[in-house]
């Protein structure tokens, strides 16, 4: 399919031969529980897409980005969703990092060291949880001389056997002691952290999204970013910029496995010209939608009004996508289906965009009311 070549083009452009020796890897091993996908993305220096080049990464534009998120997704969509989280990761604590000072001279040396150590970071926010505020901690932090004791978990947690390092979201006491989010660096061999099984579904079972459980696990204080007198929005920046990054980068990797299904049924000429156009349509429109709001962003489109408008590209995708799914599914036919669970297969890894928060229910009322005139308020 044409737009989806340009995609795969712009990904090798960034990581040459990663799309090739993911589909040399047969998709049903590609796809399941311990497969090498991963790997293979780390290992084509998949974590440098969006680091910014003085921290040795590609920094790529987020129109780049969400066509190669889109050509990764067509490859497998295990990945795609898996790392979302990195990207997500990196785009906040990159986003801290220029200009200089915001963050501990310990932590920017740390973001140093990812694309040199090829390190994978995973997300220890409120992700599997539909109409949870996606920041809300799910692990405590108990102060104690020098840092901090977490304990909690994460359930699932994309990544959890690759990664190497955890970011958690945690609450720690304000200057008035009042509880205040903060974000706590957590090395993934760090004494207490383990991993556990979690995930029960074929659909999306590579993107390793497990149970990372946190035991009294120490973190100093100079690996936890908090607020300051002299820096009050840090914490309100690195959300702002996560929100964004996180739902155009976890759609575009479903709307690159919608498309896969598509150049099927175009390629093998199923159904009428209307009914292929039809499955094309919806996946191209879904993924105008995305692209449209990533060129924006990249334009200088911020704060509330590109919170907004980035929920609104991903809840209309979503309906897009998952019915180009049904159809291609259905234009490809019975027989298809019984010989080969790869496209069914790859048809249900579209829908779990849905499971993504903010749910829609949740975000009905706030964004209703920020059209209207009021801030928009997603808490």
């Amino acid at each position: 399919m044409r737009s989806l070549d340009f995609a795969r083009a712009v990904c090798d452009r960034y990581h040459p031969g990663l799309l090739t020796a993911l589909q040399a890897i047969p998709f049903a091993e590609r796809e399941a529980t311990g497969s090498p996908a991963i790997g293979v993305f780390r290992g084509h220096g998949g974590v440098a897409l969006m680091v910014p080049a003085a921290f040795g990464g590609h920094g790529a534009d987020p129109v780049d980005v969400v066509r190669v998120q889109r050509a990764v997704g067509a490859a497998s969509p295990s990945v795609a969703a898996g790392v979302t989280m990195h990207h997500f990761t990196v785009s906040m604590l990159y986003a801290l990092a220029e200009p200089a000072g915001r963050l501990a001279d310990s932590q920017v040396k740390l973001l140093h060291r990812i694309v040199p150590d090829q390190v994978l970071m995973a997300s220890g926010w409120a992700e599997g949880k539909t109409q949870q505020n996606i920041f809300t901690p799910s692990v405590t932090a108990k102060p104690v001389e020098g840092g901090y004791r977490l304990s909690g978990a994460k359930k699932p947690c994309s990544l959890a056997h690759s990664m190497q390092l955890l970011t958690a979201s945690i609450a720690v006491p304000g200057p008035d002691g009042t509880p205040e989010l903060a974000l706590a660096l957590v090395p993934a061999g760090a004494p207490g952290l383990s991993v556990h099984p979690f995930w029960g579904s074929d659909v999306l079972a590579a993107s390793e999204s497990e149970e990372v459980r946190l035991t009294d696990v120490f973190v100093p204080d100079d690996m936890v970013i908090r607020t300051t007198a002299e820096d009050p929005t840090r914490i309100d920046d690195l959300q702002a910029a996560g929100v964004i990054w996180f739902e155009m980068l976890v759609s575009a990797g479903y709307a690159g496995a919608a498309a896969a299904l598509a150049e099927v049924v175009l390629q093998r000429g199923r159904g009428t010209a209307a009914e292929r156009a039809g499955v094309v349509i919806d996946a191209e429109s879904a993924f105008a939608l995305l692209e449209g709001v990533a060129r924006a962003v990249r334009d200088g489109l911020g704060g509330e009004e590109a919170v907004a408008q980035v929920l609104i590209a991903r809840y209309a995708a979503q309906d897009l996508l998952a019915r180009c799914a049904e159809q291609s599914l259905e234009l490809l036919g019975g027989m298809d289906f019984i010989h080969s669970p790869d496209h069914a297969r790859l048809a249900a890894s579209v829908r779990p965009l849905i499971f993504h928060p903010p749910g829609r229910s949740a975000t009905c009322a706030p964004l209703a009311d920020y059209f209207n005139g009021a801030p928009l308020d997603l808490s």
